[in-house]
């Protein structure tokens, strides 16, 4: 038993000690503590994951849980083959940094310099604000879902392409916000291309893949090619499994195809450096800087933040049925590494509980910003009728909806996650009581509308209260018709049905609307699920906008009523 609690109090000394060249030689205790992190998972019943965890210039554990392929009983080993989704952008993102550094491209160029079919947007967008997810391109799988495609259809290169060049807006003026955009590293895989006469793949395997001895990855451009000892990957409702069908014939944002073994060898790439050298990766783990001077968590293709106090560069990504995290730690040259292909897990949380096995929280270490409040009681409002006003429903133009309740004398900022505490900090304003960094000033109605200003680190929203009330149908009549998408070329049909506001298409089943207020509806088509309805000087509709996630203000025209 003393042996024990020495192991688990003093991991990482026990860490050190362990000679950099011995594979899977970790002390039992440690190798059962990952176990149990993934023990639900590791059955002959059930999808699971791939974990490795690296040191040094050595892949110290490496072990697979639950099942590759469940049709065929194939397990999983550190040698099965995932899908890496968004982990791909880290190599697209260092692609561009190897030919930057060969003087082939400079990363500060104008995209068009090199993308010809790319619509001139009266806009500088840069290869770095494409790298950086500042360039205001509207995301590709959106707009693909808007336009009719599923996204478990056969989506290849060109399609992509042709798409993007009929776009005519940006979300918004590049550099000014970070919105993460798929379409950007598509983008840059293009400019690969443009540059060198390659594809993505064909110049990662010369430049990348092959120097690093990454035998086994590839960007999978191709999806009809068979890859041995490949996983399938699987959604799950309730108990049961089902296929999670990916077809992608694209690289650039996703498609990145590896195992354990050989993303161990790139995560020690950070530190040994075989392909490129220190600046490179310093160029690559850059931090993005706004027009306004704000700097970002996100460098190129790769966050970079910190974990226990300790500095690290970090990617998650999720396509269909897969689920995966890498995680580097270049001070204190570890990496962790989680593949899975079951949709309902959460990698990086499961990434971040494998790196607290190795890396002990520092209690010590002061976290900048002010603390969380401790005392309810600073909570109660003196004259809780006052705010009454205030309560109620409310959204934003980008569609997120909250509520601002009172109960026992407080009030609470109501989300789709839960409830939380606000406390009152000043004339007109709130702070949440567990996040005092996320803060909330109020107004009375303008122009007929009351008004909250939601504030966070970096940014800003309003929020403006509706009506919940029930229209009547001749009031519901003026939204109903048909609108057109020039830049898609798809139709969608509001019509009413039992004084209910549906909307659908050639493509999708109808899905009811929800009025908020006058101009804005929400509904379940998560690709446009907020309409801006725009209205004429008389206040007729002439069409509506699209302002949901990763599109912004994307236009159909009221073309029939």
């Amino acid at each position: 038993m003393r042996t024990y609690l020495k192991l688990t109090l003093s991991v990482a000394l026990l860490i050190s000690s362990i000679p950099a060249a011995i594979s899977q030689a970790l002390p039992a205790a440690i190798t059962d503590k990952i176990d149990s992190l993934f023990r639900k998972w590791d059955r002959t019943s059930s999808p699971g994951w791939a974990v490795g965890v690296v040191r040094n210039d050595s892949l110290i554990f490496a072990r697979g849980y639950g099942m590759a392929n469940l049709e065929y009983g194939v397990p999983i080993s550190p040698q099965t083959i995932f899908h890496m989704a968004s982990v791909s952008k880290q190599f697209t993102a260092f692609s561009i940094v190897l030919l930057a550094r060969q003087g082939k491209l400079n990363i500060d160029d104008d995209i068009h310099k090199y993308l010809h079919w790319f619509p001139d947007l009266k806009e500088k967008i840069t290869i770095r604000e494409l790298l950086n997810h500042t360039s205001g391109v509207r995301d590709q799988w959106q707009l693909l879902a808007t336009s009719g495609t599923r996204l478990d259809d056969v989506i290849t290169q060109q399609h992509i392409v042709r798409l993007l060049s009929k776009q005519q807006a940006l979300n918004f003026k590049p550099g000014d916000r970070y919105m993460y955009s798929n379409s950007g590293f598509t983008m840059l895989a293009e400019i690969v291309r443009s540059v060198t006469g390659q594809t993505l793949r064909q110049f990662t395997d010369s430049a990348i893949f092959a120097p690093l001895g990454m035998k086994h990855t590839h960007f999978h451009d191709d999806y009809t090619e068979i890859v041995p000892n490949r996983s399938y990957s699987y959604n799950r409702d309730g108990d049961h499994y089902a296929n999670s069908i990916l077809s992608y014939s694209n690289a650039g944002a996703t498609s990145l195809f590896t195992n354990i073994e050989d993303m161990s060898k790139w995560v020690m790439n950070f530190w040994d450096h075989k392909v490129g050298d220190g600046q490179d990766i310093e160029q690559l783990t850059k931090r993005a800087v706004l027009n306004n001077g704000r700097t970002l968590d996100y460098a190129l293709g790769i966050a970079v933040d910190s974990f226990h106090n300790q500095p690290r560069f970090q990617h998650g990504g999720a396509d269909a049925g897969y689920r995966t995290f890498v995680s580097v730690f270049p001070g204190l040259k570890m990496g962790f590494i989680l593949f899975s292909n079951l949709g309902d897990v959460n990698s990086g949380d499961q990434a971040d509980q494998l790196a607290s096995i190795f890396i002990p929280a520092d209690a010590s270490a002061e976290k900048p910003g002010r603390k969380p409040h401790t005392d309810s009681s600073v909570a109660i409002l003196s004259d809780p009728s006052a705010l009454m006003p205030f309560t109620g429903a409310y959204t934003s133009d980008d569609g997120v909806r909250f509520a601002f309740r009172i109960e026992d004398r407080k009030i609470y900022w109501i989300t789709g996650g839960g409830r939380e505490l606000l406390v009152p900090v000043g004339k007109d304003t709130m702070e949440m009581f567990a996040d005092p960094t996320v803060w909330f000033t109020y107004s009375p109605a303008t122009k007929g509308q009351t008004v909250w200003d939601e504030y966070w680190p970096g940014n800003h929203r309003h929020l403006y209260k509706y009506d919940t009330a029930t229209k009547p149908d001749a009031i519901l009549r003026t939204y109903t018709g048909t609108y057109y998408c020039p830049e898609l070329d798809c139709n969608y049909r509001i019509s009413l049905k039992d004084h209910h506001l549906l909307l659908g298409s050639a493509k999708y089943d109808e899905t009811p609307l929800t009025l908020m207020g006058d101009n804005l509806l929400k509904n379940d088509f998560w690709w446009m699920s907020t309409l801006k309805m725009i209205r004429d000087a008389h206040g007729t509709i002439t069409g509506f906008e699209v302002n949901s996630g990763r599109v912004q203000h994307l236009w159909f025209k009221k073309i029939e009523s």
